[in-house]
């Protein structure tokens, strides 16, 4: 679809760009300014990020994530980074053997075919270039070749069942060794308790459960810390916080004042109206001091109504051992199972508590309507995903766009605009996909964070997959078959088999968009993750402009975790290109096993240097992860079943093995090995720590932050976990 040219075009600027952003990181990483943008997770450990940035060679971040071992990973960004970064692990693994046999064998035998050239010169409007002669597009049809090509979609999906395989015995050893280790962590001694029923006569929701689960669980049942409803007081603790914030910074403001004049200094001053554009003008410091001062009484009040009044139907419940309460998580405890739905607690910095008290019905019809939402999202958004499916072509983009003619008549222009223009467009309409999601998954009444997260990755590579790949795939045939079509129209012949015939023989084209669009991910992407230009503008900007406090300086920098609902699905996409195009167009394979092994070294940088995480779920993502590589098998499969039918090959029919095998390969993965991620077993749970939190610390981990005593009022904004550090950030900065 895309002309040498351009793809040439594309590939070298993009390159080039790369290039440009390493020097840049290489530069900015090593000025000691820049420690907190490059290394903010070994400042927050305790190291010096100055000394840190000043040892570091031009392929320093290269040799150090080589030879970081597992468990440096997991100690420093946590088992779910260490899970996702073996994604690119197995994708590695499979794309490169794969490559194995796709561009030894099958390369040869397209290159020394000659289909194209004779559809050159029988076909007006056809549209293949040199490069597709590498493909089985080149090879005829019902050729004894295609034996080949048959027998290499086989060889792939051997080795995707292969890896996979491997990958989900690796992540269940690792998982149990991290879970056993000597250092017990809160959640593993407490279940969350939903679906409570009514309480009977004056008992309290705290009084009922202590005597459900003192009878079920006598002698390891400890202690239970009820759920509440804590929107009203969450409100008011909100804001006292942005009192105290402002509080705080109009101190800072009025010591910077002092420091640079003589005297008392300036008192900042301020509007009390409207974002402070009008209204009467106050003293800030004054004002800020009496407004948290008359906040407090009113917010230990609500504190008060919140715990003895808004109990909600459920409870963290505290057990004396981790094998209780992983025990507890696994079996039914009400004769009826509607009641009483006991499942392993969530880590406290990861749950979602507006969402624990919602009821087993309601979030059936939740997960039902978000679904219908959902598909609808999709419906709607193919309109503009065909839009960009036809801006492939220079042709198309003329017809689209007629006043455009003129411009992309100039080589040099139309080069770049066939070779950039459609991918950015497709990022654009994606950018906003990601967020929509999170907000969906969040209605469904998830009670961690870690499964909003998985429920909204789940979503956006299903999104991606029909509209990004079937969509670009499906509708840029039709753009550049439109003259086709109109004839089986006026004569009328459209059928099923013709439009699939139709649409069969331009599946090979997109392959050099695909080829462009993976080379723009890893090059662009990878190159601005790793040089982090905008986080670095970002931290100076507020730095010289807006932080005026010790705090405002460190949450200023904040790295923020891995995006793993936007990160998966997209890796995920790259590896659903590469099966699909693995034996109809192997030379996307070189491409692919390029992003995965520059996003397996840039990732594995960003673990150790970078990206704090905001939770740990022990690697419960890995489930998610290795199902949509089945998905994308899947559709590689039945992609593969459709082209070979085009090329007329009459053992196509052997393919149909393929999906089913599939299927059963998920199968027998869900029955031996999904078990072992979703809990925990008693064998694992057996172990006895080292060390234990008490139950006192346990529960006041499972009370949220507003109902917190001691609470100093202010929440650290740089990460749920952040706190755990020791920050040194000030002798940097």
């Amino acid at each position: 679809m895309a002309t040498q040219t351009s793809f040439l075009t594309s590939l070298v600027t993009s390159f080039v760009v790369f290039c440009v952003l390493m020097l840049v990181y290489f530069i900015l990483s090593r000025r000691p300014g820049n420690a907190p943008v490059y290394y903010p997770l070994r400042i927050l450990r305790g190291e010096d990020g100055a000394v840190a940035a000043k040892r570091r060679g031009p392929f320093s971040w290269i040799t150090e994530s080589y030879r970081a071992t597992d468990a440096e990973i997991v100690a420093a960004a946590g088992l779910d980074a260490a899970v996702y970064i073996h994604l690119f692990t197995a994708a590695v693994e499979i794309i490169g053997l794969s490559a194995l046999y796709c561009i030894p064998v099958l390369v040869p035998l397209s290159s020394t075919s000659s289909y194209n050239q004779q559809q050159l010169r029988t076909t007006g409007n056809f549209t293949y270039q040199n490069f597709d002669n590498l493909g089985m597009a080149n090879v005829e049809p019902n050729s004894r070749k295609i034996w080949a090509f048959l027998i290499g979609m086989f060889y792939v999906s051997m080795v995707v069942y292969f890896v996979l395989w491997r990958s989900y015995r690796w992540v269940v050893d690792l998982r149990d060794r991290e879970i056993a280790s000597s250092n017990a962590r809160p959640q593993q001694f407490t279940a969350l308790v939903r679906d409570i029923p009514k309480p009977m006569g004056k008992e309290t929701r705290a009084q009922q459960v202590e005597s459900f689960f003192a009878r079920v669980h006598p002698g390891a049942y400890n202690r239970v810390q009820p759920v509440y409803n804590i929107k009203p007081v969450e409100k008011l603790f909100s804001e006292r916080e942005d009192a105290l914030r402002k509080l705080e910074h109009s101190e800072a403001v009025w010591e910077l004042s002092k420091q640079k004049g003589n005297g008392d200094g300036e008192r900042p001053m301020h509007r009390i109206g409207f974002m402070g554009l009008w209204g009467r003008k106050v003293d800030s410091i004054d004002y800020w001091r009496q407004k948290s001062e008359e906040m407090k009484p009113k917010l230990d009040a609500e504190q008060s109504r919140t715990r003895h009044d808004l109990e909600q139907d459920a409870a963290f419940v505290i057990f004396n051992d981790r094998r209780t309460a992983a025990e507890a998580s696994q079996v039914v405890h009400a004769p009826h199972a509607l009641f009483w739905k006991v499942s392993q607690a969530p880590e406290p910095e990861e749950v979602v508590w507006n969402n624990l008290h919602i009821h087993a019905w309601n979030r059936a019809m939740r997960r039902i309507i978000v679904s219908v939402i959902t598909f609808f999202l999709v419906i709607f958004y193919m309109i503009p995903i065909a839009f960009v499916a036809g801006l492939t072509t220079l042709e198309n983009l003329e017809k689209l766009l007629p006043f455009t003619s003129n411009i992309t008549k100039i080589p040099v222009v139309g080069a770049i605009v066939q070779g950039y223009l459609p991918q950015l467009a497709l990022l654009l309409f994606l950018f906003l996909l990601p967020k929509i999601m999170m907000v969906l998954s969040h209605a469904e009444g998830f009670p961690s964070q870690s499964q909003v997260v998985r429920s909204a990755s789940s979503k956006y590579f299903y999104f991606i997959i029909f509209n990004v790949f079937l969509g670009v795939t499906i509708f840029g045939a039709v753009f550049s078959n439109l003259s086709s079509v109109k004839i089986l129209v006026q004569q009328s012949q459209l059928s099923a088999n013709k439009v699939v015939t139709l649409l069969g023989s331009k599946l090979p084209p997109v392959a050099s968009y695909y080829i462009t669009y993976v080379a723009l991910r890893f090059f662009i992407g990878y190159g601005l993750e790793l040089s982090r230009l905008i986080p670095l503008c970002i931290f100076h900007f507020k730095r010289k402009f807006k932080c005026k406090t010790e705090r405002e300086l460190k949450e200023a920098w904040a790295p923020g975790a891995f995006t793993y609902h936007k990160s998966i699905p997209n890796d995920l996409l790259i590896l659903t290109i590469s099966l699909c195009y693995s034996v109809i167009a192997p030379m996307v394979i070189p491409f692919a096993f390029t992003y995965y092994v520059l996003g397996w070294f840039v990732q594995r940088n960003q673990a150790l240097n970078v990206h704090v995480p905001d939770f740990e779920s022990h690697g419960s993502m890995w489930p998610h992860i290795h199902n949509r590589i089945l998905a994308a098998l899947f559709v590689a499969q039945i992609t593969a079943l459709g082209y070979f039918g085009v090329k007329e090959f009459l053992f196509t029919p052997i393919l149909i093995i393929l999906p089913v095998a599939t299927v059963i390969f998920y199968m027998f993965c869900k029955k031996n090995y999904y078990p072992s991620i979703v809990v925990v077993s008693l064998w694992t749970a057996a172990e006895t720590p080292k060390s234990r939190p008490s139950e006192g610390a346990i529960a006041y981990e499972y009370t949220p932050s507003c109902l917190q005593e001691g609470h100093p009022g202010i929440r650290d904004r740089r990460s749920n976990l952040a706190t755990q550090f020791n920050s040194t950030i000030n002798a940097v900065v």
